[in-house]
């Protein structure tokens, strides 16, 4: 595997990953890897897709169903005509 260096990173940025290292009991090498590899991987792996994410985040709810919703008819619109 091969080493890359990172120069003239922020000394926010830098404290930032330090802190979500620590977050994640990772040290700054292994995050900056985590942070990488999720990036240039997420999108190819795993397009988005809003309908599966809300299925997800709501499937502990078990089989729930909303009523449906009666519609009116749509109404004409106005012509301010005499």
């Amino acid at each position: 595997m091969n080493n890359i260096t990172i120069s003239n990173l922020d000394d926010d940025i830098k404290s930032r990953l330090k802190k979500r290292a620590e977050k994640h009991g990772r040290s700054l090498e292994e995050e900056a890897r985590e942070i990488l590899c999720m990036a240039l991987t997420e999108n190819h792996e795993h397009p988005i897709n809003l309908a599966t994410i809300l299925e997800e985040r709501f499937a502990n709810l078990g089989d729930l169903e909303l009523p449906e919703i009666l519609r009116e008819p749509i109404r004409t619109g106005s012509t301010f005509e005499e």
